[in-house]
């Protein structure tokens, strides 16, 4: 049996990559495990029948079989776990990876997540700029630490991993702002990534989806 996942009916980053479902079609790809996908719209992300796969009414969510999982963090350690490619077969190496995994998403997004909401839903706010370069602050520091982490290394920490896919698919929400262009190694190592197979892979089956919406 295949897993299903769920992802948007039409995107809101129209075809861009930058839905969370994009992480764990990569995910997927890099390890050549097919997957259906259930599209949901808006709508229905808040509908019962999606709230028993997400009680927050998101994507992406997982199932196979009796297993229902969300969080996109927690779906590609589970496949991570279920398949090879992803995770370094040393014990070590692997609980470092994990620890980036929780490093993208715990530490490196949620300034960028609050960069974005605020290019949507501050433009009329004119506290808006004050905030706009607290926010890009919080950013820098961390881009700061990363970069310095990452030095001149292909990969966060050895070979491809799981952790990669978060922190490249973190930095790539940043896009048109400028800001990871700062750091030379930081964009390079987001360039890496892009140019995987199974990342453009991943890229065209979810355009591809945004495209049969807005042909519809």
């Amino acid at each position: 049996m295949k897993p299903t996942i769920t992802a948007f009916e039409c995107s809101p980053d129209e075809g861009q990559g930058l839905a969370r479902d994009m992480r764990v079609r990569w995910a997927f790809e890099e390890v050549g495990q097919p997957y259906d996908v259930r599209l949901i719209s808006m709508k229905g992300l808040k509908e019962p029948e999606h709230r028993l796969r997400n009680p927050f009414g998101s994507i992406p969510t997982y199932e196979e079989g009796d297993l229902v999982l969300f969080e996109s963090g927690a779906i590609i350690l589970h496949i991570a776990e279920q398949h090879e490619g992803l995770f370094p077969n040393d014990v070590n190496a692997r609980a470092r990876v994990i620890t980036w995994l929780f490093a993208a998403l715990n530490t490196v997004e949620p300034p960028i997540v609050e960069w974005e909401m605020a290019q949507y839903f501050e433009k009329d706010k004119s506290w808006r700029d004050e905030h706009k370069a607290i926010i890009e602050r919080n950013i820098r520091s961390r881009l700061d630490d990363l970069s310095k982490r990452l030095g001149d290394a292909d990969w966060i920490d050895g070979d491809f991993s799981a952790a990669d896919i978060l922190l490249v698919l973190v930095l790539r929400r940043l896009d048109g702002s400028g800001i990871v262009e700062e750091y030379s190694n930081l964009a390079a190592y987001v360039s890496r990534g892009k140019e995987r197979a199974a990342y453009k892979r991943a890229f065209e089956a979810q355009l591809a989806v945004f495209e049969a919406a807005s042909a519809s």
